[in-house]
């Protein structure tokens, strides 16, 4: 696979840095054979404590976490790392949805489960590291399914804003494929965060909120493309 070109700006051409966090010699050896191999990544660390691999790669670009360590659930872990400014994309072989939706609800920038291999792993690595949407065979199929009865009930251009959202890399983008200004698309999206409150279903992240709407059947799992962001010659009408 070649080099991701919105990594590379993103980054600034440097490599992608990656925190591995597993209690398993075997497949933290495996995710680092997987990420050392394509260009543009790098593993700075990996371990079985999130805080000394942390200690040893600060400024690392993902944490890749298990969800489940020495016997234990890590949410708590994942959500003080999530609160630290990291992004994390959780790594398990618990892929019941109400534990993804946790994960998600903790934090997480993206839920990989541990059989879906080294091309899912890359590219959702990838996508995190660059604040881009990427969902996983396995996440998209646990969120689909016949649309729930607490589901709120969105207007065409919320709709239309959050896809555009989910798609893109900022709500500049989303502005200029909408001709209408940045507060605007905010507005938009807050709406769909209050509504899903008032269902008594929060989303706090944007990955939660992207996991609803599939859930609900608002956003297909195939219309979440990636593209380059043209936030920097946005220019949002009113």
């Amino acid at each position: 696979m070649d080099a991701d070109p919105v990594a590379a700006d993103v980054t600034g051409g440097r490599p992608i840095g990656v925190a591995i966090v597993d209690d398993h010699p075997v497949v933290i050896e495996g995710v680092r054979a997987w990420l050392a191999s394509e260009p543009g990544l790098r593993v700075l660390a990996m371990g079985d404590d999130p805080d000394e691999v942390l200690r040893l790669a600060p400024s690392a670009d993902v944490v890749l976490l298990d969800l489940r360590l020495h016997g234990r659930m890590a949410l708590d872990k994942l959500a003080e790392l999530s609160a630290a400014g990291h992004r994390v994309v959780v790594y398990s072989e618990h892929t019941e949805p109400e534990t993804m939706l946790a994960a998600l609800d903790a934090g997480a920038v993206a839920f990989l489960a541990k059989h879906e291999g080294r091309e899912h792993c890359v590219a959702t690595v990838l996508a995190a590291a660059t604040d881009r949407p990427y969902v996983p065979p396995t996440l998209a199929g646990a969120m689909v399914g016949d649309p729930r009865p607490d589901r709120p009930t969105l207007s065409d251009k919320e709709r239309e804003a959050l896809l555009l959202w989910f798609q893109s890399m900022s709500k500049a983008s989303v502005a200029r494929r909408m001709r209408i200004s940045e507060h605007t698309v905010k507005q938009y999206v807050d709406r769909a965060r209050i509504k899903y409150t008032r269902a008594g279903r929060p989303a706090a992240t944007k990955a939660a909120l992207l996991a609803r709407a599939i859930e609900d059947g608002l956003v297909r799992p195939e219309e979440i493309g990636i593209y380059r962001s043209q936030a920097q010659t946005d220019r949002p009408t009113p």
